[in-house]
């Protein structure tokens, strides 16, 4: 294959491999994210309509294009799976089981502070800030199809989802420890070939 475009999630969006993909002329589109940018990204970003169905775009000074997009049903769920976190951190709080060594800024973590450097407690601050990208997404890419065409091509990401979820369900195989190169293709060779015969004998 000499035309194909790279399509990860923002787990792969570290300069490593992004620098992987441009040493090797790759194309791709890669989940962003939006938070990292440099404050004017950011402040653009925020300042975007709260609307469905519109596709926003932004010329990184690199070459790239930062796509983004809004949706109402992930800013409930943003929103939803905040209050439930922020609750639990709270509960927390009150029994003493949250100590100043066990504050990070992981998860909801990142809403903790210290005061007095003793007392552990909620930052209704970084909450507010936190408020403000409900519902945003972002996706990176060096490919030049218009902005709903990136997108679409990144939700495909479902099928290999869906793929790994078979593998590891229905086929039941579990992680293996290869460490040359032809048994590490011939294991990916063997998932392949049980994940598409359990598609062709279920279609």
């Amino acid at each position: 294959m000499d035309d194909f475009v790279v399509v990860a999630d923002s787990g792969f969006m570290i300069r490593r491999n992004v620098e992987l993909l441009r040493s090797g002329n790759y194309n791709f589109i890669i989940g962003a994210r939006v938070r990292k940018y440099s404050d004017k990204v950011k402040d653009w970003i925020l300042s975007l309509p709260h609307e469905d169905g519109l596709f926003h775009e932004y010329r990184l000074d690199n070459g790239d294009r930062l796509i983004v997009t809004y949706n109402s049903k992930r800013a409930s769920k943003n929103a939803c799976n905040r209050i439930k976190g922020v609750e639990r951190l709270k509960k927390a709080c009150a029994s003493g089981r949250i100590t100043k060594d066990k504050i990070n800024k992981r998860g909801y973590s990142k809403f903790l502070q210290i005061e007095n450097d003793v007392a552990v407690s909620i930052n209704e601050d970084k909450i507010k800030e936190d408020e403000k990208w409900d519902g945003m997404k972002g996706y990176v890419t060096n490919t030049e199809p218009t902005p709903k065409e990136v997108v679409a091509q990144y939700k495909g990401l479902w099928v290999v989802e869906r793929a790994f979820r078979i593998s590891k369900g229905t086929i039941e195989t579990r992680p293996i420890f290869h460490f040359t190169e032809k048994r590490i293709e011939a294991h990916v060779c063997l998932c392949f070939v049980a994940s598409r015969f359990i598609k062709n004998w279920n279609a």
